[in-house]
């Protein structure tokens, strides 16, 4: 190894000792795996007597990613090109079993296999990425807590757009916590190990790394870019969330040095240490400053020739590209200097905000706050006051071309003025293009807050959230107005009254129509949320200022509301009439909307012009809360007029852009209600089948998922069978089948379906249906019901053998009936015969009249007799039923079958007119129909009782 190669090795162990490594003695040179160090993968090793160092350097190398499975070590190298590893194969450091390379998607991994007892640690140092190897697992670094005992345990709670993860010390530590990118990082200010065990839940992150250092462990939480970061502390608990609503802190607020020096100086109480890291990924350093709790955070993105001030949750990151800054944490100050000094002469570096131009509107205490001075246009009224400002901020663009650290002041006054004028589109025209000329002052505070003003003022409410949401501004009270003011709009009123009084103290800056708006929203959400006391006292705050009329009809429409929950309802309907004269339909609307409620509930409208008043409101004011509420009142109006369709229709019409609002749920849950009214509470039994078959197709995809569902198809093709709709059964009950079933529901399914094919006279779509849903475990009686039904499917094809094979030794009514059926047709007259005598056991003794069925049955077992030639059976048939041919529907084929004489020299062919009388299938049909009918109507029942019923045959096999 040359002298260089060995001077860099110690360089990185130096600095890694200082990032928290193992102190270990100068390594002595092993091998060199790679050229020079500009390649893009260098891999160097050395060790000495404690243990054996890989470092992974190089464009690329530098971002390898280390990984532990078990008593493997992964290094995951990006790139498709193997590295030379031959000699790390070949021979193996101390602790190592096995050495391989396997190709991944897009990368190379290393894989060291670890012998027992030994252990690796891994770090990243002076731009390159290292595993430490031990042939005996070395003990906790010094300082750090006890083995498995004094591990810090992080635990996660986690949902779809959020994850809180608290770090339970034993006692108070100092912390810092800010995104960096695509990454959120958390140090804590004092050593351990953290026990991750009850963090495998990340939400919207994910993936986190730790390493432990002499004096701090660092934590690193890959999460969406967009995705706010707030910190608290109770007691010694730190809770990082990442996600949610932003949290206000306390502001750090950074000065220059009070003797003229260039240093700066941050203003942090419980500042405790600087610790400096490297990013495994980005290879740079930057500063971390811990504090102890309570919260604070710096909320601005700032930036000087020498250094950049990143937005924090709590403490201060400080990013750099000189290698002589210092920052040094002395009690509640935090300074930043140079050697040489800091450079901040210039007015772009962005620490210092340039001088207000002569007569420009002059910058707001608060980034959302909006004054009423920025609206005045002196006496050369206003075009020439925008003409003024205007060309001002056309020259200053001029002026600094394609250079981000230009100033921006006139830009920003312009945007002032044209906020505060109501210019709304204008300002966000300024705004924009100022970013698109400086990226970097997207981080801006007033940027974040004058845009985010001017996008809720005209109502683009989605783009001002995300405005609001920028770390930049979370802190801001007049930024946590507006928040407020959205909330309301959108109807989510429990977070509007959480965010009008995180804002309360700087909703008296704004101009007073901006306060009248504000005062009359907050009333809306004190009202809704139960508050009524506030409520009445936030209309008086709001008509106490002077507003333009729209913004005065919009605090009487909540003043009517209040009449209403108070109990004066005609005070609320007169009111609501004049408001809903107004020319301007975001406000006559929802008063209307209100005449025609109220009108309803006091009898003084018909439902029909209602539903007329209700058709033409939701159609003249669409895209927000009012749409929803004039949708849903329409809804259930149908409903109560049983106008299905119509409801159904009016429900469904609140489209996917209504959905991100608060009352788009109440929709959805109407929508299911009224669905599973319909077709699980009988509601559309008073329909035709084909209505209630047409109506289910068109709102087939609001059928729940789970029993509900599937009972509901059910009942539908109940129906269906009852009228003779077999293919329309068929084909629901099969979509249930295909799609939606699994196990038992799908076997119990399949089974009404073979049914349903059966009566319609489709064997082999029978049997396809009991083949393809077949399982184990099936109840008993339903394991007879698919049998005779498979028996009887395999029979009407003519394959009788296979039909009583598939039968066995079952006993069960339904296979007795099938196996009568088989043998008739094999013309084995006397074995059917018996059998059909056996179905009707004694019911000769029953002096009631016959049904069709028996009827058949009897006339059956007497041809078959006839046929046999047993007349002893004939004649005992003869005499237990002869009474009965009076009451007959069928008195000849009845007296012919039980005539003793008649099948005397008779063949088949002579008693085939009489056979066909005896339609034992229209019976059996009539019985299918019966069952289900019971199976829709609750609980699946076993096999319905038979006259004279054998013993059910022991499980077999499911069929």
């Amino acid at each position: 190894m040359s002298g260089a190669s060995s001077k860099r090795i110690l360089r990185s162990t130096a600095a890694a000792a200082a990032a928290g490594a193992v102190a270990f003695a100068p390594l002595a040179p092993l091998a060199q795996e790679s050229g020079a160090p500009l390649d893009p993968i260098t891999i160097r090793i050395g060790a000495n007597s404690e243990f054996t160092r890989i470092e992974f350097a190089g464009v690329i190398g530098a971002r390898s990613r280390v990984r532990r499975e078990g008593d493997q070590v992964i290094v995951r190298i990006g790139s498709t090109a193997a590295p030379d590893v031959s000699r790390l194969k070949v021979d193996p450091p101390k602790g190592v079993e096995k050495v391989e390379t396997r190709a991944v998607q897009g990368a190379t991994e290393l894989v060291l296999t670890l012998a027992d007892g030994a252990d690796a640690r891994s770090g990243s140092a002076d731009g390159a990425v290292y595993l430490n190897l031990y042939a005996e697992a070395p003990p906790a670094p010094s300082g750090a807590a006890g083995p498995a005992a004094a591990a810090v345990p992080v635990v996660a709670q986690a949902s779809a757009d959020k994850v809180s993860l608290a770090f339970r010390w034993p006692n108070a530590v100092g912390a810092a916590v800010f995104r960096r990118g695509e990454a959120v990082w958390i140090v804590f200010d004092t050593p351990a190990r953290l026990d991750l065990s009850g963090a495998t839940q990340l939400g919207p992150a994910s993936d986190v790394h730790w390493s432990a250092g002499r004096d701090h462990v660092a934590v690193r939480v890959a999460a969406p870019a967009g995705a706010p970061v707030s910190a608290t502390a109770e007691g010694a608990t730190w809770t990082v969330t990442i996600g949610g609503a932003p949290v206000a802190v306390e502001g750090v607020r950074i000065d220059r040095d009070e003797t003229g020096k260039p240093v700066l100086v941050a203003h942090m109480a419980g500042a405790t240490k600087a610790v400096w890291l490297t990013d495994p990924l980005v290879g740079d350093r930057f500063a971390a400053v811990t504090a102890l709790a309570p919260g604070k955070g710096f909320a601005d993105r700032r930036r000087t020739v020498d250094l950049g001030l990143l937005p924090t949750a709590h403490g201060l990151a400080v990013e750099t590209a000189a290698t002589d800054l210092a920052v040094h944490a002395d009690g509640d100050l935090v300074t930043l200097s140079r050697p040489g000094g800091l450079t901040l002469s210039s007015p772009s570096a962005g620490l210092d905000a340039a001088p207000a131009g002569d007569g420009f509107p002059a910058q707001a205490r608060h980034p959302g706050l909006i004054l009423t001075e920025w609206a005045e246009v002196g006496h050369a009224g206003f075009p020439a006051r925008y003409r003024q400002l205007q060309n001002a901020a056309a020259a200053e663009a001029m002026k600094a071309g394609d250079d981000p650290r230009a100033p921006v002041e006139a830009r920003f006054a312009f945007a002032r003025f044209l906020v505060g004028s109501g210019l709304g589109y204008e300002a966000i025209g300024v705004l924009n293009a100022i970013v698109a000329k400086a990226p970097n002052m997207a981080g801006e505070p007033e940027l974040r807050g004058l845009r985010g003003a001017a996008r809720a003022s005209i109502g683009r409410f989605d783009e001002a959230q995300g405005d609001f949401a920028s770390a930049a501004v979370a802190g801001d009270p007049a930024s946590a107005v507006w928040r407020g003011y959205m909330a309301s709009a959108r109807g989510d009123h429990v977070a509007a009254r959480q965010a009008f009084a995180a804002g309360a103290r700087a909703v008296d800056a704004f101009p007073a129509a901006w306060r009248a708006r504000f005062g009359a929203a907050h009333a809306l959400s004190a009202l809704e949320t139960g508050d009524l006391d506030a409520a009445r006292a936030l209309l008086a705050y709001s008509f106490s200022h002077e507003a333009p009329a729209a913004d005065q009809l919009t605090a009487r429409l909540v003043q009517a509301r209040l009449f209403e929950l108070d109990g004066q309802t005609d005070r609320a309907l007169t009111l609501y009439t004049v408001i809903g004269r107004a020319p301007m339909d975001a406000i006559a609307v929802p008063a209307r909307l209100a005449v025609v409620r109220l009108s309803l509930a006091k009898g003084a409208m018909k439902p029909a012009d209602a539903a007329s008043a209700l058709e033409s409101l939701r159609w003249r004011w669409r895209g927000d809360a009012t749409e929803l509420a004039v949708i849903r009142q329409l809804g259930q109006l149908y409903l109560s007029q049983g106008l299905y369709r119509e409801a159904l229709t009016a429900l469904k019409g609140a489209g996917p852009g209504l959905y991100r609002l608060e009352g788009a749920a109440d929709i959805q849950a109407d929508l299911a209600s009224a669905f599973r009214m319909l077709f699980l509470e009988g509601g559309a039994d008073g329909l035709q089948p084909v209505q209630a078959l047409g109506l289910f197709y068109d709102f087939r995809e609001l059928t729940p998922i789970g029993a509900d569902g599937d009972e509901m198809v059910r009942r539908l093709a109940r129906r269906l069978v009852d009228v003779e709709l077999l293919d329309q059964a068929a084909e629901l009950l099969k979509y249930q089948v295909d799609n939606r079933l699994d196990g038992v529901a799908k076997a119990q399914v399949a089974t009404d379906l073979a049914t349903v094919y059966l009566m319609d006279r489709q064997p082999e779509a029978a049997l396809q249906a009991i083949w393809t849903s077949r399982t184990t475990l099936l109840p008993t009686a339903l394991n007879a019901e698919r049998r005779a039904l498979e028996a009887r499917a395999l029979a009407g094809l003519g394959r009788y053998d296979h039909a009583l094979e598939v039968l066995g030794a079952d006993a069960s009514p339904e296979a007795r009936e099938v196996r009568a059926e088989v043998l008739w047709k094999q013309e084995k007259w006397s074995e059917a015969a018996a059998l059909y005598e056996a179905r009707l056991g004694d019911r000769f003794k029953d002096p009631a009249a016959l049904t069709p069925d028996e009827e058949a049955q009897v006339i059956r077992a007497g041809v078959g007799y006839s046929l046999g030639r047993d007349q002893g059976a004939l004649a005992r048939l003869s005499r237990n039923y002869r009474p009965f041919i009076a009451g007959a529907r069928s008195k000849p084929a009845l007296s012919v079958a039980l005539d003793a004489g008649a099948g005397e020299g008779a063949s088949a062919s002579d008693f085939a007119a009489l056979a066909a009388s005896a339609d034992t299938f229209a019976g059996w049909v009539a019985t299918m129909k019966s069952e289900l009918r019971q199976k829709t109507g609750g609980n699946r029942p076993a096999a319905p009782a038979r006259p004279q019923a054998a013993a059910a045959a022991p499980a077999r096999p499911a069929a």
